[in-house]
């Protein structure tokens, strides 16, 4: 036994002193089909950037439709062809773009944009690892995002049209190819497209669970993991155990429209003709989409409350206020959110006692989400903050969350979700508390962590004004747009204007539509900012905003292979810090043993 120990304790320091050295790698093996995290990171978050201004794009050009719809574009017909005749854009497009623009923003930017970045970047940075558990099923990972991707833009471009059934793609509109044009092979390269995404998430969630479990650094503790990694750790077991049931809603759709069953096929009539194949229902498709539907809401936020956790208490140089709460109401968020689905579904005739039980559950959904926002309001009180650009967007999303989340009250109860269902009240809300929130906390990680990605920091003052432009955008945007779902609007029509009871709210979308032109241009700020930052950008010191984290005892950059030099670093305590009465400085790495520094009775000093 003892000569077993000692074989095993050489073999570990031989793998800390070897795994580092730098070996030759071709273009291909380190850019294109890299196993390396860091690399793997910069790969996500480049294919989310350009999904995001894809999706975009089609959200500006619907939102002129509702805005001016008496009005012709002429370049809509340059840049649309067909589908934009006359300076006119197509009502069968119209749904097309709106689909296609909510399955973009939601899957391929804001959850394997966010959490595929991120998680990426900081799970072995952050507990210590040389790599993923997996290097090459990291890679594999990457690469069916990219299929999924490429898929989903192919069916923008085929001669019927893209999915048009909305992101949620409901049957039997999704289930019948003869329905309408867009629900021809365009809705079948939606469901490819999605089940190639599936199994990118399944295989990046394992590794990412694997990870953190297994490959911790000597002294890291659960205890002592930073609140980024507790949410990437939750995010990737949600994953794991809610995106197969989406696969299963994709594959017995696939099945209906190929194969003649009827896993969702009423009784339905096309042309007179009743359809052969009855004795489903939609409702089923709509319980197994939601069971993944509601969790992604969380797949997608709490990877950005963790990233914002991680800033603020940074940025406010104190102790994130209380850390056990902090991890206590994410396992409860996560846990809550595989409870709720049937709120999504108050109008499909639930019955009403099933109503209530969702209804409670969802409104308890309120308590560790309030939870979360005391702490950081806790931590930035009397905080000496540093107002850097992604110190701005993490308390942006904080405000974003708290306006979003008191809507979503509103929602959670079904006497009053009924009134505003299919609303743009919905869509407001589900934009601010989801999509904005994201997006901010996508946002304030990147200006946070460029440094550690690229080794250059990002101009300030470009930060500075694509917060401003960002955030009064997002409000005037979704602000106004509860009032008009308040007043009964539906989403997803192609012209309100149609309506005579909606006339009134013309002037009120054409507000909505300059403001999302205005956000819209902000981000081309941030677009030059990052590519010209990468590049020609001041070069980063190794710690600039004196966290004590380890991912910045690495060198930065570009980085080395193995992360660190020689041993990984071992940690003694927990990764918040600062401000420490007695210190010598307002913050201490975890690295620093507790003989080095004044006792205190700070969490994580066992």
């Amino acid at each position: 036994m003892e000569v077993k120990n000692t074989v095993t304790a050489e073999h570990v320091h031989h793998v800390d002193h070897h795994d580092d050295e730098h070996h030759h790698e071709s273009f291909w093996t380190k850019y294109i089909f890299s196993q390396d995290h860091k690399m793997i990171a910069k790969q996500y978050l480049t294919l989310a950037i350009v999904m995001a201004f894809i999706g975009m794009f089609m959200s500006i050009i619907f939102r002129l439709q509702l805005g001016f719809p008496d009005t012709k574009f002429g370049f809509l017909e340059s840049v649309l062809g067909k589908w934009g005749k006359g300076g006119k854009l197509d009502p069968g497009f119209y749904l097309a773009l709106v689909t296609i623009h909510g399955t973009i923003m939601v899957f391929f930017v804001l959850t394997a944009g966010l959490s595929g970045t991120f998680s990426n970047l900081l799970i072995p940075f952050q507990v210590g690892a040389r790599d993923m558990a997996s290097g090459f099923l990291n890679m594999l990972s990457f690469w069916f995002f990219f299929l999924s991707s490429v898929v989903m833009l192919w069916s923008v471009f085929i001669e019927t049209g893209p999915a048009a059934g909305g992101w949620t793609v409901y049957p039997p509109l999704s289930a019948l190819p003869q329905a309408m044009p867009g629900s021809g092979f365009g809705m079948t390269l939606w469901l490819l497209s999605m089940a190639f995404f599936i199994v990118q998430s399944l295989m990046g969630g394992i590794n990412y669970i694997v990870t953190v479990l297994n490959l911790r650094t000597k002294g890291m503790a659960m205890s002592r993991l930073p609140l980024t990694i507790w949410a990437f750790l939750i995010t990737a077991i949600l994953g794991l155990l809610t995106f197969p049931v989406l696969l299963a809603a994709v594959l017995l759709l696939v099945f209906d429209r190929s194969f003649g069953t009827s896993f969702y096929l009423s009784d339905i009539f096309i042309g007179g003709v009743p359809l052969p194949q009855t004795g489903g229902s939609p409702i089923l498709y709509e319980h197994l989409f939601w069971f993944l539907g509601h969790p992604e809401v969380y797949i997608v936020l709490l990877p950005a409350l963790g990233l914002t956790s991680e800033i603020i208490s940074t940025m406010s140089r104190k102790p994130i206020f209380g850390y056990k709460a902090m991890v206590g109401s994410l396992c409860a968020i996560a846990f809550l959110s595989c409870i709720v689905w049937g709120h999504h579904m108050f109008v499909t005739g639930m019955n009403p006692f099933l109503g209530t039980v969702f209804t409670i559950t969802t409104l308890m959904v309120a308590i560790p989400s309030a939870v979360k926002v005391f702490n950081y309001l806790a931590t930035l009180w009397r905080a000496n903050i540093q107002f850097s650009p992604a110190m701005c967007f993490a308390i942006g999303l904080v405000s974003l969350f708290i306006s979003g989340g008191l809507t979503g009250i509103i929602l959670g109860d079904s006497a009053l979700d009924i009134n505003v269902h299919d609303t743009y009240f919905v869509v407001a809300h589900f934009h601010v508390v989801m999509g904005a929130v994201a997006t901010f906390g996508m946002l304030a990680g990147v200006y946070h962590w460029f440094p550690r990605m690229f080794g250059r920091m990002m101009n300030k003052t470009l930060g500075y004004v694509h917060f401003w432009f960002t955030i009064i955008s997002v409000y005037g945007v979704f602000f106004p747009m509860h009032f008009v779902g308040l007043a009964g609007v539906p989403r997803r029509y192609y012209a309100n204007s149609a309506y005579e009871g909606f006339d009134y709210f013309l002037s009120v979308n054409q507000l909505i539509t300059v403001f999302a032109i205005i956000g819209g241009i902000a981000q081309f700020i941030f677009l030059f900012n990052f590519i010209y930052s990468a590049f020609k950008g001041k070069k980063a010191t190794q710690n600039p905003w004196n966290s004590t984290t380890i991912e910045w005892t690495s060198p930065v950059g570009p980085g080395i292979h193995g992360n660190w030099a020689g041993p990984t670093p071992t940690v003694y305590r927990w990764p918040y810090d600062y401000s420490k009465p007695g210190a010598e400085k307002d913050f201490i790495p975890q690295t620093v043993p507790f003989s080095e520094t004044k006792s205190s009775n700070l969490p994580g000093e066992e």
